[in-house]
């Protein structure tokens, strides 16, 4: 189970957010009203998207063997409201520096597929929300 907690002391948007032992910061662009302290939230979904595909690219690629090289994973996300399906869309593009056959590179496009944050995003989700 993944978790988080958000920590908002007035400053507009930036907000403080622990995971674990890990701490990070949450704003919005200056164009936006934030103070461009850290990521928006919405980068931080791209980031564990990137991430999360990278790894898994990585985990498979070990296993076979094969000479990846470096792997980037650049993703970007497309609100519902900009995409005429209304899906937000999230395009992902993946670069290796090493020496791949074809076939390959057909196998780690489908491997890619199958990270869990990609499975996630596929899914609906809930959101249960309760004010303690």
């Amino acid at each position: 189970m993944a978790s988080a907690v958000a920590k908002n002391s007035g400053d507009m948007y930036t907000t403080q957010l622990t995971i674990g032992e890990h701490h990070f910061i949450a704003d919005e662009p200056l164009d936006f009203g934030g103070s461009d302290m850290g990521p928006a939230p919405g980068d931080y979904l791209c980031m564990a998207l990137a991430s999360c595909t990278a790894i898994t690219l990585r985990m498979y690629a070990r296993r076979k063997n094969w000479d990846v090289g470096e792997i980037q994973v650049n993703v970007k996300l497309v609100k519902g409201d900009q995409m005429a399906s209304g899906l937000n869309t999230f395009y992902c593009s993946i670069h290796f520096t090493g020496s791949l056959k074809e076939e390959q590179i057909k196998r780690l496009l489908e491997i890619s597929k199958v990270c869990p944050i990609d499975r996630l995003l596929k899914k609906p989700s809930d959101v249960v929300v309760v004010i303690e």
